[in-house]
């Protein structure tokens, strides 16, 4: 059978393989595949439950900052402290987990995603003085263009000046991102893996210095988002309006909410969020998020279907490498046995429809900018505007909350471990949707569970056979150029997918079509 094979497509993170059959120049079906067994909860089990906090951040190096508050909020309620944790040390977690989103979504932008829109190669015929646009110049006449190539050829349509400003913020974008992660440092002490998030609080104090430096670092990427980032992202949205129409997925869109502000309730779904919790579809109807709905579910997946169906608290890890019908190591996490899409997206949507005025403002004057409605938000482009809104929503939270810090007062209490308990972690990281859940007995952990939001976007089908929400926004586009399938590589960079991917693009006759490495 041939095949179209991109391998690999990089610019995301980690190892994921996405067959898509084509024919006529449209995808019929698409699988994707997670070909990584990640293992960490098999590690915990018999730990001491505290080394949760650090192991759990070693799942990623680019997302550690938000399992590292998942795993903090899971042991909170595990050790019946969720209720107590002193102010300074709940805002000093959402300054931290902020910053980590902040530099992650211009990450995501300038260095993962624009350069599917921008033409670096253009730049050999720059005939003006900015540095940065010499510099990269420079390295095209030396024929030197990596990180740039290899890439696909075609659909740059950029006008010149446009193109050549989102290059040399491409180039400005390091130093920003370098800003969110000094931020964080400042509380978590380092970046990644910091060690400042703990149960009970932060290991950090606020003083009179540390806050202003977090704020003086914060009012330039205020300034950077509402001036560079915004603007450019919009610029590519208007070029490339025809995106608003590509990649919709499942229609389903979940958040567990994210940025505490108000640390005396005990049940974590009840909390008063920044993000607040809950479900919506594309008909934008606001529904409550009830945790107890979640499933994980391996019809399609090498694990034992005895451990299908299973809430993740009651979660195992069994492997069946040699499973007939599986095609991925991720499983299929749902939710009412229904396909859900997270992120920023979600998270946005999700607050929208249920009325916070806030969000409801910025999405609606920004898509009135544009010429467009809310439900155009459910495709590429929208997930791409969906995390600059929301990068600016944050930034200006963050504002408040830092002088909201109390120099002098705690941010941590004591506890006691127990013999025997259970515990659940929910947080929006900046993918979108993660949860943690622990089984303590004998003072050890019994079991860990951990779903990530690339688990929920890029999951195989379930047992059901509905497809993932990735598979199902890539079935039904149009290829242009089967030799040249930039849509494809669009749409699976638009989820910010935490994976090493992939693509492999088939003919239902199995038609050699071609190879490729592209970036």
């Amino acid at each position: 059978m041939g095949k179209i094979i991109i391998d690999p497509v990089t610019r995301i993170e980690g190892h994921l393989k996405v067959e898509a059959v084509v024919d006529d120049g449209k995808v019929k079906e698409a699988k994707s595949s997670g070909m990584l067994f990640r293992g960490l909860e098999l590690i915990m089990r018999g730990r001491d439950p505290r080394d949760a906090q650090r192991i759990t951040q070693r799942i990623c190096g680019v997302c550690p900052t938000s399992h590292s508050i998942a795993a903090a909020l899971n042991l909170d309620s595990a050790f019946d402290i969720a209720d107590k944790i002193p102010d300074n040390g709940r805002i000093i977690r959402n300054l931290i987990l902020g910053a980590a989103h902040i530099a992650d979504h211009i990450l995501h932008f300038y260095h993962l995603v624009a350069l599917d829109y921008v033409d670096v190669a253009r730049l050999a015929k720059y005939e003006g003085n900015n540095p940065a646009l010499n510099s990269i110049k420079s390295f095209i006449a030396r024929g030197e263009l990596g990180p740039f190539v290899p890439r696909y050829e075609g659909d740059y349509r950029l006008p010149d000046e446009v193109n050549e400003q989102a290059i040399a913020h491409y180039v400005a974008a390091f130093d920003m991102r370098r800003k969110g992660q000094e931020m964080l440092a400042l509380f978590g002490g380092k970046m990644p893996h910091n060690m400042g998030v703990m149960p009970g609080g932060v290991a950090s104090v606020p003083t009179v210095d540390n806050i202003t430096s977090f704020l003086w670092r914060l009012k330039e990427l205020q300034e950077f988002i509402d001036n560079v980032y915004l603007p450019d992202v919009l610029a590519v949205a208007g070029v490339y309006s025809d995106y608003f129409e590509i990649g919709r997925g499942c229609g389903n869109l979940l958040a567990y909410g994210s940025y505490e502000l108000d640390g005396r309730e005990a049940d974590l779904t009840k909390r008063s969020r920044f993000f607040k919790p809950g479900t919506t579809s594309t008909s934008l109807k606001f529904s409550e998020f009830d945790p107890a709905k979640i499933t994980e579910e391996v019809k399609h997946s090498w694990y034992a279907d005895s451990i299908s169906g299973r809430h993740p608290s009651h979660g195992d890890v069994v492997l069946d490498e040699e499973k007939k019908g599986a095609y991925s190591w991720l499983k299929s996490p749902r939710y009412g046995r229904a396909v859900f899409e997270v992120g920023p997206l979600a998270r946005i949507m999700v607050n929208y429809a249920g009325g916070n005025p806030r969000v409801k403002s910025l999405v609606d004057s920004t898509l009135e900018q544009v010429n467009l409605k809310p439900k155009d938000m459910f495709s590429v482009m929208g997930r791409n505007l969906a995390r600059a809104l929301e990068t600016k929503l944050i930034a200006d939270a963050m504002v408040d909350w830092v002088l909201e810090l109390k120099p002098g007062e705690p941010a941590y209490i004591s506890y006691k471990l127990p013999e025997e308990s259970t515990g659940m972690g929910l947080v929006g990281a900046a993918r979108g949707a993660l949860g943690h859940w622990i089984e303590i007995k004998e003072g050890k952990i019994a079991n860990y569970k951990v779903i990530t939001p690339s688990t929920w976007n890029i999951s195989p089908r379930d047992d059901k056979n509905q497809p993932g929400p990735l598979e199902q926004a890539i079935t039904g586009t149009k290829i242009k150029d089967e030799a040249n399938p930039f849509e494809i590589v669009r749409i699976v960079r638009a989820f910010d997918p935490c994976l090493a991917c992939s693509v492999h693009l088939l003919s239902p006759k199995g038609r050699d079509l071609g190879e490729f490495r592209v970036c």
